[in-house]
This record gives structure tokens, C-alpha cells and sequence, in this order.
């Protein structure tokens, strides 16, 4: 392998290992999710977001419509 291999790979490496994490995902699914869960069942306004291909957003996304709906309706809007 030669350095400009060697280097190209070491960059891809640390690239991909500067992705957030787990956590991250979550709460930006879940911040998403919330504020299209309130703004949708208070019929404020249409909230558009970022499908993102990833499980921890996705149930951060699930958990924060959830959650924004519920305070919508609590809210008596």
C-alpha cells in the first residue's frame, strides 16, 4: 500500500467516525417529531423535516410526535 492509499483510507476513517452519535440522532429525531406532532394536531401550520435513514432517529422522531400531540391537546389550541 502506498501513502496516498494509505492516507485516503485513514481520512475515510476519521470522516466516518465524526458522525453523531446515537444520542444525537435520537434527540433531533425527537425535536423534529415533537414540533410536527404539535404543530400538525394544533393545525398551526405544515412542519417539514429530514427523513433520516437512521433506527435512533426514527423512534426519537416516533416518541417526539407523540409526545407533541399530547401537549397540543393538553394546551386546549
Amino acid at each position: 500500500m502506498n501513502l496516498i492509499q494509505s492516507t485516503t483510507i485513514t481520512l475515510l476513517l476519521l470522516l466516518t467516525a465524526c458522525g453523531p452519535n446515537e444520542d444525537e440522532m435520537y434527540d433531533s429525531g425527537y425535536s423534529d417529531g415533537y414540533a410536527t406532532g404539535y404543530n400538525t394536531t394544533c393545525e398551526i401550520r405544515a412542519t417539514l423535516i429530514n427523513d433520516y435513514d437512521n433506527d435512533a432517529y426514527r423512534q426519537g422522531y416516533r416518541d417526539g410526535y407523540a409526545e407533541g400531540a399530547i401537549d397540543c391537546r393538553r394546551s386546549g389550541r
